[in-house]
């Protein structure tokens, strides 16, 4: 019984995936992560009760993925299994050695936030020796990396999509970004760390909107801060410092930066949505509030809950016996526009 429900659930997940894409398509619609997260659902009846997960995160004191990992532990704990969290500091050679660690000890299966995406080969080599069914979240790596090992499967979102809709949010503005009527649009970026792919696609693509749109820009600065929003701070006011009123638009790659970079912006003495506008990505409750304040342009969800809810669905998947087809290994989970007309629906 279990070998059929396997196989009926890698029929349904390969349909659904073909519609996700892979790490080089486009983004996903909404029905087909559902239907992924529906059918890999329906495996978990199939699973036995119970067993241990480990789930590595690449540094605790990341607002988003403490979100995200409050989530995962929550959703497993309440289905009986045995949970593990560790901390990866930033740093990974430590997390590498936390995996190991946790294979030694035997766990059933492995839910990674790498560190650095670069290391993405690697940790796919070490879980595939040790045949330990592993979801990679939050930080993507190649298909072709991917496709070394049928056991693994990458959860998130398609970053492309997250940095088209930071322009839209521009672009929905009266001016459509262009404050000072000068025909162009003048902004700084402040970007995550630009090795991760979510980094350089919301920095790309947030800028590719307004382009498409016919909109010229000018691109003052570009700052790496990290994710963090003391350096997203020190970024924006030394922007402000050189660049004064010919900035138009803050673009952060998240919402702690951009949180910083209001810090910024009202210690300079400027209005957002006045004489300045300012995005970030991920929906934190900060974000949101400042959104409804109209301190924010808006932000864009990442809907962490979501995607740990079908991180663990495509887990116990795994658990079940499905394997990923190569080019199948993506399952994503949309973005949505935040902006003060529908802050209201995603706020407690």
């Amino acid at each position: 019984m279990k070998k059929f429900f396997a196989l009926v659930l890698a029929g349904a997940l390969s349909l659904s995936l073909v519609a996700c894409g892979s790490s080089s398509g486009s983004s996903a619609s909404a029905p087909a992560a559902s239907a992924a997260s529906s059918a890999a659902a329906s495996v978990a009846q199939e699973v036995k009760e119970g067993g241990t997960v480990g789930v590595c995160i690449y540094k605790f004191d990341d607002a988003f993925m403490t979100t995200y990992r409050n989530a995962l532990q929550e959703i497993l704990e309440g289905k009986g299994y045995t949970v593990t969290v560790v901390d990866g500091n930033n740093d990974q050679a430590k997390q590498n050695e936390q995996i190991n660690t946790f294979i030694t000890q035997g766990v059933d299966a492995l839910i990674i936030n790498p560190v650095m995406t670069s290391a993405a080969a690697t940790i796919i080599s070490t879980v595939k020796s040790a045949n330990i069914p592993t979801v990679l979240i939050n930080r993507e790596p190649t298909a072709d990396e991917m496709a070394a090992y049928d056991k693994l499967v990458y959860v998130g979102c398609d970053a492309r999509q997250s940095g088209t809709m930071q322009g839209e949010l521009i672009l929905d503005t009266a001016t459509k970004g262009d404050i000072n009527g000068d025909g162009k649009v003048s902004y700084i970026m402040i970007q995550g760390d630009p090795e991760n792919i979510d980094a350089q696609y919301r920095t790309e693509f947030s800028v590719k909107a307004l382009t498409d749109a016919g909109m010229e820009v000018e691109q003052l600065n570009l700052t790496r801060g990290d994710w963090d929003r003391e350096k997203g701070q020190t970024i924006c006011a030394n922007d402000l410092a050189q660049f004064g009123d010919k900035i138009e638009v803050v673009f952060c790659n998240n919402d702690d930066m951009a949180i910083g970079a209001l810090q910024a912006i009202q210690a300079a003495g400027r209005k957002v949505n006045e004489d300045i506008y300012l995005v970030g990505v991920d929906a934190l409750a900060a974000a949101l509030n400042e959104v409804k304040a109209g301190n924010m342009t808006g932000t864009v969800l990442n809907d962490a809950n979501a995607q740990a809810s079908t991180a663990v669905e495509c887990m116990e998947a795994l658990l079940g016996g499905t394997t990923y087809a190569a080019g199948q290994q993506s399952v994503y989970v949309d973005y949505v526009k935040v902006t003060p007309d529908n802050v209201g629906d995603f706020m407690g």
